[in-house]
C-alpha cells in the first residue's frame, strides 16, 4: 500500500494495491525531506523575486509570463508532496501514524504555501486594459484561461493579511472538522448478526439479494449513525457556519456561488439543471421505482429496497480479471487509445481496489500532479456495480493523463466537466455488457439496474444540492439540531424519490455519512451536469456525429483550459439553453421505456 507492488487475494482473485513510488517510496523518504525543504527554500524565493511587482503589470507579459511559470513549477512541487500524503493517509485513516504523518505534512505545506498567498492576489489586481496588453506576449498567452478564470475572484478575495490569516488557520479550522469526519467514518462499526462490519461492507448489504440481509443492513447503519448524530450533527453546523462566514466576507450573494466559481459555470446553467430535474422526477425516479415496486410484488419499497437487485439479476461474483477485460474491451471498441491509457493503471500499480479496515470509502481518481499519473482507489467487492465503478473511475484517469499535457495551472477540469470521461466510460461499459446478454429476463435486469445508477447520479445527486441548500439556507438563522437536519432530509428524499419508496423515521439519519456534504459542499450538483451532458454527447456518438472520437478527444486534451461552452460548440452542444438539459434527461427517459419494452419481453405468456 505504501509502495509495495503486491496483490491481496480475495474471492475476486488477486486485487491490486496501488504502488506510490512514482511520488515517494515512504513518509521517510530522503526525496520526500529533500522536496519539502526545496519546496520551503523556492517559495521564499517566489515571495522575494515578485512580492510588490505585480499588481500594476509594468513590467510587462514577458515579466508575468516567466512569473507564472515559476508559481506553477512551486504549485506542481507542493502538489507532489500533497498528493503523496493524502493517498498514503486514505489507506488506513485509522493508523495514528499515517494520521500523523498527514498532520505533519499539511501543518508544513500551509507554512511554505503561505509565502505565496500574495501571488494571485496581486496578479488579479492587474488593470484590464494591462493585463489584456500583457497577454500579446506568447508565453503569457499558454495562461490566459488561468489568468482570466482566476481574476474572476478578484470581488471576492480579502486583504493579504487576512487571506494569509485563513490559509494558517484552515489546519486547526475548517480541515480539522473534515478530518475529524473522515477518521470518525472510518472508525465506525456496524453489527450485523453478531459480526462487526465496517461502513463499505453495510452499504453493500442493500444491494444483496437476500432482503434479510438488506433490511439488517439498514437496521445497523441507522443504528450507528444515530449514536453518532450529536457529533455529525456538530460538525455539519459548524462548517456551515464557516461557509456563511466566508461568503459574507467576500460578498457572495447566494450561498453556493463560491461554488459555482470554481466550477467555471454560471449560475443560471445551475438553475436550468436543477429545474429541469426537478420537473423531471414524476417521470423518471417516481415512474422507475412504481414499476419496480410491482416487479418486486409490493405496493411500496421500503428504502433499504431501493436498491435490491431484481429477480432476475445477474449477482454472480465478477472476479478482478473478468472486470479489467470488461471494461478495457469496451473502452478499445471505441477507440484503441482510450483501452491503451487505462490499461497503464492495471500495468504499472496505479489501483488500490482491495476493501480493508480504516480505508476511506468510496471510490476515486486522484489526478496527483501532470509530472506523474493519477492513482484510483476502490473498494471492489464483485458486483457488476463494482465494474460500473471501475469504468468510471478509469475514465476520471484516462481524462487526467490526457490533460496533464497543459500543465498544472490548466489541467486542472472544473467538476462540472470532470465527469464527462467518467460517466462516458459507464455508458460504454454498460452497453457491451447489454449488447452481450441475449437472455430476456437479464437484458431486463441489467436495464434496470443502468436506470438506477443514472438515478442515482442525476435524480439523487440533485436532491443532495436541493438538501445542501435548504440545510445551508437555514443554518443562517441558527444551529441545526439533529432532528431539523433529519426533517429536511426526508422532505427532500421523499419529494425525490417519490411515493413509491416506502421511509421509516431510521432513514432521517442517512445523510450523516455523505462526504461531499463535508469536503465539498455543493460538488454533487456536478454529477448530475456530467451524466446529462454525456448522455447528449453520447446520443451524438450513437447517431454517428462526424469525427466525434477525435473531438471528444480533444476536449479531454483540453483539461480546464477551455470554458464548457467553447468545449461543447464542436457538437454543437449549449448548457445555457433548457433544451439542452432535458436532452440529457430524455435519454433516462428512453432507458425506462426500453425496460417497459424488456419487461413485456420477459414476461410469460
Amino acid at each position: 500500500m505504501d509502495g509495495s507492488k503486491s496483490s491481496e487475494s480475495t474471492q475476486f482473485g488477486a486485487l491490486p494495491e496501488w504502488n506510490l513510488d512514482d511520488l515517494y517510496s515512504s513518509p521517510e523518504s530522503p526525496e520526500l525531506a529533500a522536496d519539502l525543504d526545496r519546496a520551503a527554500a523556492e517559495s521564499r524565493s517566489l515571495a522575494e523575486e515578485y512580492r510588490g511587482k505585480l499588481a500594476d503589470g509594468a513590467e510587462g507579459g514577458a515579466f508575468l509570463a516567466k512569473a507564472v511559470r515559476a508559481y506553477e513549477q512551486l504549485c506542481e512541487l507542493v502538489g507532489r508532496i500533497s498528493s503523496y500524503a493524502s493517498l498514503y493517509y486514505v489507506g488506513d485513516t485509522t493508523d495514528p501514524q499515517r494520521a500523523k504523518f498527514y498532520g505533519d505534512t499539511g501543518d508544513r505545506l500551509t507554512e511554505i504555501t503561505t509565502d505565496i498567498i500574495f501571488f494571485t492576489l496581486e496578479f488579479n489586481h492587474i488593470p484590464d486594459a494591462v493585463i489584456e496588453d500583457a497577454l500579446k506576449d506568447a508565453q503569457l498567452a499558454h495562461y490566459a484561461s488561468w489568468i482570466h478564470e482566476t481574476r474572476k475572484w478578484l470581488p471576492h478575495q480579502l486583504s493579504d493579511e487576512s487571506e494569509t490569516l485563513l490559509h494558517e488557520i484552515d489546519q486547526t479550522g475548517p480541515s480539522a472538522w473534515k478530518r475529524l469526519f473522515d477518521e470518525t467514518l472510518a472508525s465506525l462499526t456496524f453489527e450485523v448478526g453478531g459480526e462487526e462490519l465496517r461502513l463499505e461492507p453495510t452499504l453493500n448489504l442493500l444491494s444483496s439479494p437476500d432482503a434479510a440481509k438488506r433490511k439488517a443492513g439498514a437496521d445497523a447503519l441507522a443504528k450507528t449513525f444515530k449514536a453518532n448524530l450529536r457529533l455529525f450533527t456538530l460538525i455539519t453546523n459548524t462548517l456551515s457556519k464557516n461557509l456563511e462566514i466566508g461568503n459574507r466576507w467576500r460578498k457572495f450573494q447566494d450561498i453556493a456561488d463560491s461554488r459555482h466559481l470554481s466550477n467555471s459555470v454560471e449560475p443560471e446553467v445551475v438553475e436550468a439543471l436543477v429545474s429541469s430535474v426537478h420537473e423531471a422526477y414524476p417521470r423518471l425516479s417516481h415512474r422507475y421505482y412504481a414499476m419496480k415496486a410491482k416487479w418486486m410484488g409490493v405496493e411500496r419499497l421500503n428504502f433499504w429496497d431501493r436498491n435490491a437487485p431484481l429477480p432476475d439479476q445477474d449477482n454472480r461474483v465478477v472476479a478482478w480479471d473478468e472486470a479489467r477485460e470488461t471494461v478495457l474491451s469496451a473502452y478499445g471498441e471505441f477507440a484503441p487509445a482510450m483501452a491503451d491509457t487505462a490499461r497503464q493503471f492495471f500495468d504499472k500499480s496505479w489501483i488500490d481496489a482491495p476493501v480493508r479496515p480504516g480505508k476511506t470509502s468510496g471510490a476515486f481518481a486522484h489526478s496527483t500532479v501532470p509530472s506523474v499519473h493519477p492513482y484510483v482507489l476502490l473498494n471492489y467487492q464483485g458486483k457488476l456495480r463494482d465494474v460500473m465503478t471501475l469504468a468510471h473511475e478509469l475514465g476520471h484517469g484516462v481524462h487526467q493523463v490526457l490533460a496533464a499535457r497543459q500543465g498544472l495551472l490548466l489541467s486542472q477540469t472544473p467538476l462540472t466537466l470532470a465527469e464527462t470521461a467518467s460517466v462516458f466510460g459507464e455508458m460504454l461499459t454498460f452497453r457491451k455488457i447489454l449488447a452481450e446478454t441475449q437472455d430476456p429476463k437479464r437484458r431486463k435486469a441489467l436495464l434496470a439496474s443502468k436506470v438506477e445508477d443514472m438515478l442515482n447520479t442525476v435524480v439523487r445527486q440533485i436532491a443532495f444540492y436541493t438538501f445542501e441548500r435548504r440545510l445551508h439556507a437555514e443554518r443562517q438563522q441558527g444551529e441545526l439540531t439533529a432532528q431539523r437536519l433529519g426533517e429536511i432530509w426526508m422532505e427532500i428524499q421523499s419529494e425525490s424519490l417519490g411515493p413509491a419508496i416506502a421511509f421509516t423515521d431510521d432513514y432521517a439519519a442517512f445523510w450523516t455519512y455523505i462526504p461531499h456534504f463535508i469536503h465539498s459542499p455543493f460538488y454533487v450538483y456536478a454529477y448530475a451536469f456530467g451524466d446529462c451532458l454525456v448522455n447528449s454527447l453520447y446520443a451524438l456518438y450513437e447517431e454517428a456525429h462526424e469525427g466525434f472520437v477525435e473531438k471528444y478527444f480533444e476536449m479531454l486534451k483540453a483539461g480546464g483550459s477551455k470554458h464548457h461552452t467553447e468545449l461543447l460548440r464542436p457538437f454543437g452542444l449549449d448548457a445555457s439553453d433548457p433544451a439542452f438539459w432535458n436532452k440529457g434527461l430524455s435519454m433516462i427517459e428512453r432507458l425506462i421505456d426500453e425496460l417497459e419494452i424488456a419487461d413485456q419481453a420477459s414476461s410469460p405468456g
